[in-house]
């Protein structure tokens, strides 16, 4: 039986345990390869035609493969293909769209170690980007599409500053053009949101943050919805000949979109990238990962509520200049149209001070741990400029109000008042005259 509900397939989607002695947890198969026991059945192995075989673990794993399965099941894909972290989900899933040139379509307001992957990495492998400021500035946005555009990469849930795109707009804007949307739909999570229930085609995670939730395990997920045409002109590494999956014996030739039709993104993705590029999640971080996934809906639903309260006391707060939390924005339309749930444990705000002022909140709070993660169980600050987002020129922090003074957070599951009061003791401390 097939889970239907969230709650349920984050328990058990993607496992059958009676394929694995009965043990009601997914085992944690610490191991580097696998036998292949008779020559026959190594070869169908190899060929590709025996499912759920392995050979060597940086190709398949059992446990990770239980991983893959129960995030294609909650985020509504067909597959998914888990790596080492979140950059190397992004960066497979770009290099596969984009690969041998191309340009792609993204925000300037996303994390900072995407925006400078994609201003100073990825241009050096032939692929261009055009970058465009405001997520919802559809105009914009079409105006920046040209015949080699491979595909728009957008944030649901923007970093720091929590602006919220509308997936379905762009994703009508992308499918007009023949190309694929890309979602980071990291801070959210699919407990928060489901992209491809709007248009999406591709979703990427940091499964470091709020998916594993325990701070514990650095991974990445790419998974695909398998509702996209590769095979329209566009994408000719999906259609050209591959030799590793034909059969040379039998002068027999293949390519990922004749054999895997519609999931040839996803199959591309772990014959050639993870396979061959090697940024596998070990089997213990999935076996932790899926440890993290068993307690997602209590955990989020926990952490918006606190991180909604938090943000109405900043907003109340006289040394607060501004809050960035678009949870608490009674008339965002797209808040109320994604995010019926919240948008997630993640918010900003700048103080109405000094750098100096800044330095003393982030020396002076106690149960906020000062650490540059977010989606842990205990909550967390930062600042973006100096720590997340240092890699972001000047002149585009500044287009997106993300100055020297604007402080992250990540909400946990503490009690909320004590994380109030954490906060206002510290920016407290940080406006008190010194004595003369």
């Amino acid at each position: 039986m097939k889970p239907e509900h969230f709650d349920t397939a984050r328990l058990h989607a993607g496992y059958d345990p009676a394929a694995h002695l009965q043990s009601p947890l997914v085992p944690i198969y610490q191991t580097a390869a696998f036998g292949l026991g008779d020559t026959e059945t190594a070869a169908a192995i190899t060929a590709g035609t025996k499912a759920d075989a392995y050979t060597y673990s940086r190709v398949g794993n059992p446990t990770v493969r239980a991983f893959e399965k129960r995030l294609a099941a909650l985020d509504g894909g067909t597959d998914a293909v888990a790596v080492g972290s979140g950059m190397a989900a992004i960066s497979y899933a770009l290099l596969n769209v984009a690969e041998g040139g191309g340009r792609i379509l993204a925000p300037t307001n996303i994390y900072g170690a995407s925006l400078d992957e994609f201003r100073t990495l990825l241009p050096k492998f032939g692929i261009q980007f055009d970058f465009f400021d405001d997520i919802n500035d559809l105009t914009t946005i079409k105006s920046l599409l040209r015949p080699e555009t491979k595909a728009i990469y957008i944030e649901s849930v923007a970093n720091p500053s929590t602006e919220v795109a509308d997936i379905a707009a762009l994703a009508q804007i992308a499918h007009a053009a023949g190309i694929p949307l890309i979602v980071d739909n990291t801070f959210p999570t699919p407990y928060l949101c489901r992209p491809f229930e709007f248009g999406a085609d591709i979703d990427v995670y940091s499964s470091t943050k709020g998916i594993n939730g325990h701070g514990n395990v650095v991974s990445g997920v790419v998974i695909d919805h398998g509702q996209f045409d590769w095979n329209n002109g566009k994408f000719p590494q999906m259609t050209e000949p591959e030799f590793i999956l034909g059969d040379e014996a039998q002068h027999k030739t293949a390519s990922f979109y004749s054999k895997f039709g519609a999931n040839a993104f996803i199959n591309r993705i772990r014959m050639k990238y993870l396979r061959l590029l090697g940024a596998v999640m070990s089997p213990f971080d999935a076996y932790l990962a899926l440890l993290g996934l068993e307690t997602i809906s209590e955990r989020l639903s926990k952490e918006v509520q606190s991180a909604t309260a938090i943000a109405q006391y900043l907003t109340t707060n006289p040394h607060v200049k501004h809050v960035y939390y678009s949870g608490i924005e009674k008339d965002n339309q797209l808040v109320k149209k994604y995010f019926p749930h919240g948008i997630g444990a993640i918010l900003s705000f700048e103080l109405a001070g000094d750098e100096e002022q800044v330095a003393k909140v982030l020396d002076n709070v106690h149960v906020f741990t000062y650490l540059p993660n977010v989606g842990d169980v205990r909550s967390l600050i930062v600042n973006p400029v100096k720590v997340t987002h240092r890699e972001m020129p000047q002149a585009i922090r500044l287009k997106h109000q993300l100055n020297q003074q604007v402080l992250r957070l990540s909400i946990g599951l503490e009690d909320v008042r004590d994380l109030i009061a954490d906060l206002d003791q510290a920016i407290r401390q940080a406006f008190v005259l010194p004595q003369e």
